[in-house]
């Protein structure tokens, strides 16, 4: 477990949040970083103001969170949300 970041999401803004984000595909392999995980990643960057390759170790690694960030993006899912 590790420690949280100003940036993370409280349990009640992720219940607001939750669903908003697109679930994942029924095919393939289960997801290996929870979608909670990966929005605080983006939550993250956006509040720091840092580069995606300069994502915390201990966050998703930044090719996945900008996947789904670029993903979400071009379905709405920012839109919905603000």
């Amino acid at each position: 477990m590790r420690e949280n970041y100003p940036s993370d999401l409280t349990d009640k803004e992720w219940a607001l949040l939750e669903p908003l984000i697109p679930g994942g595909s029924i095919l393939g392999r289960p997801p290996r970083y929870s979608k909670r995980d990966i929005v605080n990643a983006i939550f993250y960057l956006v509040r720091s103001g840092c580069a995606w390759r300069m994502l915390p170790h201990d966050l998703p690694p930044w090719r996945i969170c900008y996947h789904y960030f670029s993903k979400w993006k071009h379905e709405g899912v920012w839109e919905a949300i603000h």
